[in-house]
């Protein structure tokens, strides 16, 4: 571990070198973020996950600047190209692209009118005219000396030498560095019509429209940018070239330069419009496209946060409804633990509607197995279906709630690897009415399952970096699982792959022991899992609860580690009466430290306590059925399904959700949707604005 790696992180994060060194320390010997922020906060300085991601990224990228670093010296080092100055610029380069801006110049030009003119011995010529202390005169006397072969008059001479000039003019990082932020922050995105443009198409508004490239939104970028590669639009980068010549002339050649100033003015014109210009417009838009990317990504990682992190309903059993028309809709009932119980098939709804049938089936299901929750999918028939379980709780007087659920997912989920080995002898559609039935009971159990790129949060997701994409939302899970931790003897192995130290392979492990000894009575039993070793399990152990264990502590994210502590300060100590100015003292006396301690009591004043908020259940307005009932000015109530950058899409019972743009959020000015609303949020009181039939659109506010 270096000074220089360690140097460069505290540049870029809040942590202390001795945090940093820990951290880096841990990460070595195979511990996870998870593992690290929940039980080795005395070493990071109480770093949370979210700073360790943090750290991950500005680790990973130090530790590229500093492999590169090392290569472009010795590469130029072996070239003889390497001198203090040189070395210093390198050295103080505090991103890749500084870095690689230091090292343009040193790199081999082929096929260029740079290199043909060096290779015709042109650089010296080129030095003299740059000197600046020569006549044009003077200039067309030296330059008869590189007459030769190629180059056979003096105008040919000063034209190569010019070319260099332009290259180096081109490759000067200084140079670069300034109009890079010109650009980033006077220019502007030129957008015209491209060869396949609809006048009436979905890009049609964007049409010759000029974008600063400092304002621009992302979700704009990247809906530009798609139009682009479907050739509906064309872009271009526009800056002022003459106020940037004139800077050239005002800073790049000095007052006292000769009359051979000319010829270095046209050079360094040449150098800007043929060279260095359209490689830094290119750049531009990469760059935004880079950043935009970067912020949908961000955006995709908070909506799955919170959609993973909506409360379960506990101890109930579910009916799980999927609505269809023609094909009917589906039944699946899960118990406490979301263990399949039973399934069917009813036709409440036209065009086979059969009430009376559908009636005994579901009050069989609910009476054989004690239902005590309906969870209805939100996708076609979702509203008919509604009405009919509001009608059969009532008419029969049941003790029963229902709440309509995002049913997104749920057919990629039916048809995966992960349902066949689950559910090897259920159809496909009933294992989509038990991911209904589990995301009333436990969404963050049943939504890992699928495909995060499959639930419908986010916006423009194919065009972002999917590596970085995929990412981002493996991370977010993690750290979201591990937050809340994992009931060990309920789990999916899905569920459990993503517990810090546990392979998917591991996990599968765990359910197949699980299966042999029926269930998991103390955390130790862990250790009889085939492959589970003492990393894995000391890196998983804390995140995984066992309720009805042999010990209570099992129940708690404190982990086995500090058992011995806590059995002590249960022993000598009445837990509720400890008060936070006895802390220090206290752990002074177990041998342990403060956060630790606090940690340990947090636990044992609520074992088994899950961090996710209460459930909240929806009340949809009952006499808005389809598009044609609504008008503007109704009020309804819903459920945000997605936020966006320009605004949120809310589930109001339709079959296609509702727009709720961020100008109609508050009556108060907001820069994002998500500084007001958050995936699954209620909506009461929410106003139509807008009824488009032809597009089947319907506008919100909550103004």
């Amino acid at each position: 571990m270096t000074n220089d790696l360690i140097k460069l992180i505290k540049e870029k994060t809040t942590l202390s070198s001795k945090s940093i060194e820990n951290i880096i320390t841990l990460l070595d010997e195979g511990c996870t973020i998870p593992f690290i922020a929940r039980y080795r906060k005395d070493s990071t300085g109480n770093a949370t996950d979210e700073d360790l991601r943090a750290f991950e990224e500005v680790f990973t990228y130090s530790q590229k600047l500093l492999k590169r670093k090392e290569e472009i010296i010795n590469l130029l080092d072996e070239k003889n190209f390497l001198n203090d100055k040189v070395k210093n610029s390198i050295n103080e380069a505090k991103t890749l692209q500084a870095l690689e801006d230091i090292y343009a110049p040193f790199k081999d030009k082929k096929s260029s009118r740079t290199s043909s003119a060096i290779e015709n011995g042109l650089e010296p010529l080129a030095n003299i005219i740059q000197c600046l202390k020569y006549t044009n005169q003077e200039v067309e006397q030296k330059a008869k000396q590189f007459v030769n072969k190629n180059i056979k008059s003096n105008e040919e001479a000063i034209t190569g030498a010019k070319d260099i000039i332009a290259q180096r003019y081109a490759d000067d990082f200084k140079s670069k560095e300034i109009l890079r932020s010109m650009i980033s922050n006077w220019g502007e995105i030129q957008i015209k019509e491209g060869k396949e443009f609809h006048k009436s198409g979905v890009y049609s508004s964007f049409a010759n429209q000029t974008e600063k490239i400092k304002y621009i939104k992302s979700h704009r970028t990247l809906a530009i940018l798609r139009a682009v590669n479907e050739k509906q639009l064309s872009i271009k980068v526009d800056i002022d070239e003459k106020h940037i010549l004139e800077n050239i002339k005002k800073y790049k050649i000095p007052s006292w330069a000769s009359s051979s100033k000319d010829i270095v003015f046209d050079a360094y014109k040449d150098g800007l419009k043929r060279l260095l210009l359209p490689s830094l417009k290119r750049e531009a838009i990469n760059t935004l496209k880079e950043k935009a990317s970067s912020e949908a990504i961000e955006l995709f990682g908070k909506n799955l946060k919170e959609l993973l992190q909506t409360a379960p309903l506990v101890n109930q059993v579910i009916l799980g409804m999927d609505p269809g028309f023609v094909s009917g809709c589906k039944l699946a009932v899960i118990d406490e633990n979301g263990i399949y119980l039973d399934s069917d098939v009813i036709y409440p709804t036209k065009p086979k509607q059969n009430t009376e049938a559908s009636n005994k089936t579901v009050l069989a299901l609910i009476k054989k197995y004690g239902v005590t929750s309906i969870a209805i999918g939100n996708g076609t028939a979702s509203r008919e279906t509604a009405e009919f379980a509001s009608n059969l709780i009532k008419d029969n007087n049941l003790d029963i709630n229902y709440a309509i659920v995002s049913e997104i997912g749920a057919s990629v989920y039916s048809a995966s690897k992960i349902a066949a080995h689950e559910y090897p002898n259920l159809d496909v559609t009933i294992r989509g009415a038990i991911s209904i039935a589990g995301r009333l009971r436990d969404p963050m159990a049943t939504l890992v399952k699928i495909d995060p790129k499959s639930l419908g949060i986010g916006q423009y997701q194919h065009d972002v970096n999917q590596k970085e994409l995929g990412l981002k939302l493996e991370n977010t899970t993690v750290d979201l699982v591990n937050k809340v931790g994992v009931d060990l003897n309920s789990a999916s192995y899905k569920l459990l792959s993503f517990i810090s130290g546990i392979s998917e392979k591991l996990a599968k492990n765990i359910i197949e022991h699980r299966d042999g000894i029926k269930k998991f009575n103390s955390k130790n039993e862990l250790l009889k899992v085939k492959g589970l070793g003492a990393k894995a399990y000391e890196q998983a152990v804390g995140f995984l609860r066992i309720k009805d264990g042999k010990s209570i502590l099992d129940n708690t994210a404190i982990h086995p580690e500090d058992y011995t502590v806590t059995k002590n300060l249960q022993k000598k100590y009445n837990i509720e009466d400890i008060r936070d100015n006895q802390i220090e003292q206290i752990a002074n006396e177990l041998n342990t430290t403060p956060l630790k301690l606090s940690d340990i009591i947090q636990e044992l004043k609520k074992p088994g306590y899950d961090v996710r908020s209460e459930f909240n259940q929806v009340k949809f307005a009952q006499d808005v059925t389809k598009i044609e009932d609504l008008k503007e000015g109704f009020i309804l109530s819903g459920i945000v399904r997605n936020i966006t950058d320009f605004g949120a899409f809310v589930d109001i019972g339709l079959k296609n959700d509702a727009l709720l743009h961020i100008s109609q959020i508050s009556q108060k000015r907001i820069n994002h949707p998500s500084e007001v609303l958050s995936i699954n949020q209620n909506l009461e009181k929410i106003k139509v604005v807008s009824v488009d039939l032809e597009k089947q659109r319907v506008g919100l506010s909550l103004k």
